[in-house]
């Protein structure tokens, strides 16, 4: 985790966007002293609101078998965390 006074986005905006990139992980910005905003790069930012939506899906899932409703099979669920994945994987290649 990488922690930069707001200031610094003014001034060097260009490091905070290469270490981003570089990290993949968040900057938190501080205004005196507090937490005020965190940046990411799109790219890390995209992959993390898919991997939200996918363990949205799988608690519903879950959700569903615990309730007794019909779902997906084992291999259809194993198919389609095998696809995400390799997405997944195929994007941080990409970015490098």
């Amino acid at each position: 985790m990488q922690i930069k006074p707001s200031a610094n986005i003014r001034q060097n905006y260009n490091e905070i966007a290469d270490l981003c990139r570089e990290t993949g992980e968040p900057v938190y910005l501080t205004k005196n002293g507090e937490g005020d905003l965190v940046v990411m790069d799109i790219e890390s930012f995209q992959r993390r609101g898919r991997m939200l939506k996918l363990r949205e899906e799988l608690l519903a899932a879950e959700e569903d078998r615990l309730a007794g409703r019909e779902g997906v099979t084992l291999d259809e669920l194993d198919a389609e965390l095998e696809r995400v994945i390799a997405e997944v994987e195929h994007e941080e290649k990409a970015s490098l």
